[in-house]
């Protein structure tokens, strides 16, 4: 598993990597919410009320930050997020 300190222009985030059978589970949580992989679900994240959104096809934190946003919770977009920004877009929101 690595967590890694990621830095962005309005904050500083938390990124998890734990290396799964075929591919990456990936998260970087932000103060006022976060973003996922493939892997998570966006049902469950709209049932407990978090900020998040969804990103696909990524294998590392830079892959999460430059992948467009495919899901979002209202929570997030209540924060400005809009799908089809990047996930860097996005997470700036989350501070």
């Amino acid at each position: 598993m690595i967590i890694e300190k990621i830095e962005f222009n309005n904050g500083s985030a938390v990124g998890l990597n734990m290396q799964m059978q075929s591919a990456p589970l990936l998260v970087i949580k932000a103060d006022r919410g976060f973003a996922m992989c493939g892997y998570l679900d966006m049902e469950a994240a709209t049932v407990l009320g978090d900020a998040a959104v969804k990103v696909k096809g990524v294998r590392t934190f830079d892959d999460m930050l430059d992948a467009l946003v495919v899901g979002a919770t209202q929570k997030a977009i209540d924060l400005g997020i809009k799908i089809g920004m990047t996930g860097r877009e996005a997470l700036e929101l989350m501070f």
